[in-house]
């Protein structure tokens, strides 16, 4: 018995999909995710943000393609980004 069993958690199962390289589900840690704040269409800013989000650990990164052109950009983005994207 735990000494304070409102912390124990008891995670259902789930099943594993892969987000990239990241597994989300099952018994793998809790991922984190966040997301881009800067036009989509500006791929400098974006990689730079997307960049500093790695950096500090965030496992997903989302993007949004509001536009032709931010869905353009952001192939380029993903073949440059060291995290997966999902736009």
């Amino acid at each position: 018995m735990s000494i304070r069993p409102f912390r124990d958690i008891n995670r259902r199962d789930t099943k594993v999909i892969n987000v990239g390289n990241v597994k989300i589900g099952g018994n793998n840690p809790i991922s984190v995710q966040s997301m881009t704040n800067t036009l989509t269409s500006n791929i400098k800013e974006t990689l730079n943000q997307i960049n500093n989000i790695s950096e500090v650990g965030g496992d997903i990164i989302r993007v949004s393609c509001p536009d032709e052109e931010s869905t353009n950009a952001l192939k380029e983005k993903h073949r440059l980004s060291p995290s997966p994207l999902k736009g």
